[in-house]
């Protein structure tokens, strides 16, 4: 019978991988490969953001002024404002948290209900319980309970991260109140493993520096994924069959 799921656990594991196996034997001995240049908008699964917005305004323009409307400077702006211009990602990240959690509860309960008198009925009630149980039944302890429950719990959790790097990231989509949707992707192959990082999210313009730069904590919606994938990296990942028996297995 251990045979026979064993066999069933082989089969659906290689049958959720049979794919991904025969990909990755075809890339035995080789570098992981660079992704191609593409669109964002173009990507598989790309849907458009759509966030909250203010009322509009009416624009109002002056014909023999000078300053442009909606601008930031009085020269030429040079910060990324429309939908394919590039700004850099400052990625800053330095996450620590440690939690620790203890619970101690006790209870003890303790029940007696006797029937010393009962208007007089104690005895009918005696002769009436001897003859339905077949037994002698004393009404001075006719139900005695007790319970005692004991529960201790305690938990922790420590954790440290730590991210710095730059990345440029392309505009995607302006939407109605100025906000910018942006997406940034980089590849970085060293030997036999690749680095890839992910940015994306929602920026104000006004957030944006005079460098064309904007910080990691002005970005609203902010999505980051740094990974890799490569020889280093598959061997620190357990096997599909631990990862399915770790799935099915309930103990």
């Amino acid at each position: 019978m251990r045979f026979k799921w064993f066999l069933i656990a082989v089969s659906v594991s290689v049958a959720l991988g049979g794919c991904s196996y025969v990909k990755r034997l075809k890339h035995v001995g080789q570098t992981p490969k660079l992704s191609a240049i593409q669109n964002p908008v173009m990507q598989p699964g790309y849907r458009p953001v759509t966030m909250p917005m203010p009322v509009p305004e009416k624009v109002s323009y002056s014909p023999n002024s000078l300053w442009r409307t909606g601008a930031r400077a009085f020269f030429n702006d040079q910060r990324a404002r429309r939908v394919g211009d590039i700004l850099t990602v400052l990625v800053d990240i330095t996450d620590t948290a440690e939690f620790g959690n203890t619970t101690e509860r006790t209870r003890n309960n303790s029940e007696n209900i006797d029937i010393a008198k009962f208007g007089g009925l104690e005895t009918y009630i005696e002769k009436l319980l001897d003859k339905t149980l077949n037994t002698k039944v004393d009404l001075s302890s006719l139900v005695a309970a007790s319970s005692d429950t004991k529960s201790t719990g305690g938990g922790s959790i420590s954790r440290s991260e730590k991210l710095t790097t730059k990345i440029a990231a392309v505009i995607t989509q302006v939407l109605p109140n100025g906000n910018m949707v942006i997406e940034g992707r980089q590849e970085i192959r060293v030997n036999y493993e690749m680095r890839e990082l992910i940015v994306g999210g929602v920026v104000r313009p006004e957030d944006i520096t005079s460098d064309n730069t904007i910080p990691i904590y002005k970005i609203a919606e902010a999505r980051v994924s740094y990974g890799g994938r490569g020889q280093i990296s598959d061997v620190q990942q357990p096997r599909y069959g631990q990862q399915l028996l770790d799935v099915l297995l309930p103990f």
